[in-house]
């Protein structure tokens, strides 16, 4: 009997993921996911600006559009540390030099004179002793003066929007995962055991859901990051308490109806414990909803914190987040500049769409009757 389910569950997996692959939109959902799994986890060593939250902010250059190419000289900071590759990975790498703007330069023996850039127009002759560029021994003076490009151009703080772009997706990532294991373990536990109770489980149950219902979700989270404070983990945590009760009314419907099928009637007789009939038996036989819900429930917590981020109460500075970016810069809207705020609303918009494309595509190839 055992050998058999395995076999059984075997054919539906590999059924399900046939289904899911003939489904054009849900694969596009998914290599777009898993595209942004790989940015967030190589983010400091895509990004342009590797700095710790592509923190470089250099404030001549702020403001300017997609496209924007500088020259710079690098002069050294003298309490700029090296890092490992884990290091680098986690947390980024602190920036060895400082970063000054020029349009143009002349080097002598002993010294560079550069053309520092201020403003459009306007400049500043600076000069600097060779010995302060800390060159190793086959390295010149010029070899300090570097070319970039800001592809989506630079913030009101002259940081390298692209670079922050690409930091960010961490944390719409990271929100979405941890408030939907939040939301799934809440709305499991208290749905399956309201539904497979029954009576007054299930009336104190219902009654806590719905009340959690009534309250409009942004305020909700507004009234839990207020309770737990402004950060990055608190933000987490509060669209987690609040993404629960759909996941509970969900599952507790299944197993409404599951309960009273035979074979979990046999596992009465056979005196297995209720702990051990809802976990083995009941559960796993609404895994499919519930990867379904789990998809809805990530897109909404990216679009949530994006709003929390916008509003201030969310991710704070300088910590790059989606929503943050669009609020430091859609000023830029009515301006020569509207793409610094719209890319990262569009950022928002697909990762959004394919967690929903993801969903339906799971929604119909885990329905047995197609």
């Amino acid at each position: 009997m055992i050998v058999s389910w395995v076999v059984d569950q075997h054919s539906l997996t590999f059924s399900a993921w046939r289904k899911l692959k003939r489904n054009k939109a849900a694969v596009v959902g998914l290599v777009c996911i898993a595209a942004t799994v790989f940015i967030a986890v190589f983010a400091y060593w895509l990004a342009p600006d590797p700095s710790p939250n592509a923190n470089r902010m250099i404030l001549e250059i702020s403001g300017q559009g997609p496209g924007f190419k500088m020259t710079y000289l690098q002069v050294p900071k003298p309490d700029a540390k090296q890092v490992n590759f884990l290091q680098r990975t986690w947390s980024g790498k602190p920036d060895l030099f400082t970063w000054i703007p020029i349009m143009g330069h002349r080097a002598s023996a002993d010294s560079i004179v550069i053309e520092k850039y201020v403003d459009d127009g306007v400049t500043e002759n600076i000069a600097y002793a060779i010995r302060d560029l800390q060159l190793q021994a086959n390295e010149t003076a010029s070899s300090r003066i570097v070319s970039r490009t800001h592809w989506l151009g630079t913030d009101k703080f002259g940081r390298d929007i692209l670079s922050r772009l690409i930091v960010g997706t961490r944390v719409s990532l990271s929100v979405g995962t941890i408030a939907v294991i939040i939301s799934l373990t809440l709305g499991i536990l208290l749905g399956a055991f309201a539904g497979f109770y029954r009576g007054r489980t299930d009336d104190l149950i219902m009654w806590f859901i719905n009340v959690a219902w009534s309250i409009p979700t942004l305020l909700l989270v507004f009234a839990i990051t207020l309770v737990l404070g402004k950060g990055f983990w608190q933000v987490f945590v509060a669209v987690g308490l609040t993404l629960w009760v759909s996941v509970a009314r969900m599952i507790r419907g299944q197993v409404f109806s599951i309960r009273e099928l035979e074979y979990i009637e046999a596992t009465r007789a056979l005196g297995f414990s209720d702990a051990r009939t809802i976990f083995r038996h009941i559960l796993p036989n609404v895994l499919g909803p519930v990867l379904v819900m789990g998809a809805s429930n990530f897109a909404s917590a990216i679009v949530i914190e994006a709003g929390l981020s916008f509003l201030g109460v969310g991710v704070q500075p300088p910590q790059p987040s989606w929503g943050l970016m669009i609020k430091e810069n859609y000023n830029f809207i009515i301006t020569n500049h509207p793409m610094l705020a719209i890319v990262p609303g569009l950022a928002i918009m697909v990762l959004v769409l394919s967690f929903n494309l993801l969903g339906n595509g799971l929604r119909d190839a885990l329905d047995v009757r197609a």
